[in-house]
């Protein structure tokens, strides 16, 4: 079983760097592979960033590719996404997620096995 507290959003304007982390219980954290997904209002969720459990492999979606950095610390039990050059088409709520991985380097997209409850980001114009 994994909890998993996100905090760091907040209000920022356009151009602005924001860093969102994830706060992770449980010994077995190290062993997920971590990802970050999000949802603005009235869209579906969608994926935004995701690393293995050793953080040697990261995976972006086209839209923050660039912009935003995923990493994580295992003796925090932590991850992060640091955002730069916001734009407001970065304003939605911000879910961790994590999933237990069939291989060291695997990252994943979907299918995720535990979410934080998210955290709210809002790029003004």
């Amino acid at each position: 079983q994994v909890q998993l507290v996100e905090s760091g959003g907040g209000l920022v304007q356009a151009g602005g760097s924001l860093r969102l982390s994830c706060a992770a219980s449980g010994r077995t954290f190290s062993s997920y592979a971590m990802g970050w997904f999000r949802q603005a209002p009235g869209k579906e969720r969608e994926f935004v960033a995701a690393i293995s459990w050793s953080g040697g492999n990261t995976y972006y979606a086209d839209s923050v590719k660039g912009r935003f950095t995923i990493s994580r610390d295992n003796a925090k039990n932590t991850v992060y996404l640091q955002m730069n050059s916001l734009k407001p088409e970065d304003t939605a709520v911000y879910y961790c997620a994590a999933r237990w991985p069939i291989s060291g380097s695997a990252v994943y997209t979907d299918g995720m096995d535990y979410w934080g409850k998210g955290t709210l980001v809002t790029v003004s114009s």
